[in-house]
């Protein structure tokens, strides 16, 4: 069964960037420590960014992290989606308009121009082949930005959450709750290490 995961690392005041992202920092100021666990060589941290991104069928994300990842100082082969690790995904892009041109050819992009329901609908016929061909359940993971999760989440489009909490208060960023409908979840795992709490919850 495909489930939709969103799947973002967050600071313990709440944040999902530091102060002032941008395309030349998306991360903004000091927010490159929230995702110091996925370059770690814990073996826990390095097992739940293996396992994440084996199940990943399709991922979705907003235009301003898409421009992040895809502008000069974005991804590349050694830091890119599940770099060093199995498959390659598609990615469904949120946009009001597709950008005139990509640089990252090598990887599937679909641009969704009519809303994040869409845009999700589309990756879930996407992760669903990729489940039929692989012959395994294959997941939709929303990577962000924050807008964007908190967008699904607030449209009832998440089945789980697995927040990854960083040891670190940044004081100020990007949050990524604001405030809205009630959530209850169901906390389903606990995984600490000394980089992040890893935190996986079914939304209910």
């Amino acid at each position: 069964m495909t489930r939709i995961v969103a799947d973002i690392s967050i600071s313990l005041d709440g944040f999902v960037t530091g102060p002032g992202p941008g395309p030349d920092s998306g991360l903004g100021a000091g927010g490159e420590a929230l995702h110091t666990w996925a370059f770690s060589d814990d073996p826990e941290d390095r097992r739940i960014l293996r396992e994440g991104t084996a199940r990943s069928g399709a991922v979705v994300l907003g235009r301003r992290l898409f421009d992040v990842v895809d502008g000069p100082g974005g991804w590349d082969d050694a830091t890119g989606y599940g770099a060093g690790e199995v498959g390659r995904p598609a990615f469904v892009v949120v946009t009001a308009s597709p950008p005139e041109s990509v640089r990252l050819t090598g990887l599937d992009w679909t641009f969704v121009t009519t809303g994040l329901a869409d845009a999700v609908a589309a990756a879930r016929a996407r992760a669903e082949a990729a489940s039929a061909d692989r012959g395994a359940d294959l997941d939709v993971v929303l990577m962000g930005g924050g807008a964007t999760i908190g967008s699904a989440l607030e449209a009832g489009l998440v089945d789980v959450l697995s927040v990854h909490l960083a040891p670190v208060v940044l004081g100020a960023g990007t949050p990524l709750f604001t405030g809205g409908t009630r959530h209850p979840l169901v906390r389903r795992g606990v995984t600490a290490t000394p980089a992040a709490t890893h935190l996986v919850y079914d939304v209910r």
